[in-house]
């Protein structure tokens, strides 16, 4: 009966250790996907703060129509999802980190973009999660570079 129940124990060590390797493993391959979503929401967040400014009359601290002069917040240029920035003209592209910008926009336009740099590896594991949104006065698109 003593080696029934030792090899019982080792058994359920056995089952044990490989249940944790395994929950350890599927929370690891999340992480970046989580990352990512979170960054996603802020982006939405401040995509419709841009819009509310463009739809917004200069008298009442707007845009009157015009992007021009939009910035992110100093609060919201960083959280613990990732850092923020705004940029006008062309798309952003690469995976390297942005951080995050207070800088407004100087020129006339009517689409901008606000891109987001998570705190966890990409796709590639070795650059940090990075996508942007592109808002113009009616619609805003999400694109992931890494």
């Amino acid at each position: 009966m003593g080696q029934q129940q030792l090899l019982l124990i080792v058994l359920v060590v056995m089952i044990v250790a490989i249940a944790i390797f395994t929950g350890l493993s599927v929370f690891m391959s999340n992480k970046s996907d989580q990352n990512r979503q979170a960054i996603i929401a802020d982006l939405i967040s401040l995509g419709s703060k841009a819009q509310k400014y463009y739809k917004t009359p200069s008298q009442l601290g707007g845009g009157s129509n015009d992007f021009k002069g939009f910035y992110i917040n100093p609060i919201d240029t960083g959280n613990g999802n990732g850092s923020y920035s705004v940029a006008a003209g062309s798309s952003p592209t690469g995976s390297n980190f942005i951080p995050g910008s207070t800088s407004p926009i100087t020129n006339t336009n009517s689409t901008i973009y606000i891109v987001g740099c998570g705190k966890d590896h990409g796709d590639n594991n070795t650059t940090p999660v990075k996508c942007y949104l592109t808002v113009t006065p009616s619609n805003s698109q999400i694109t992931i570079l890494n």
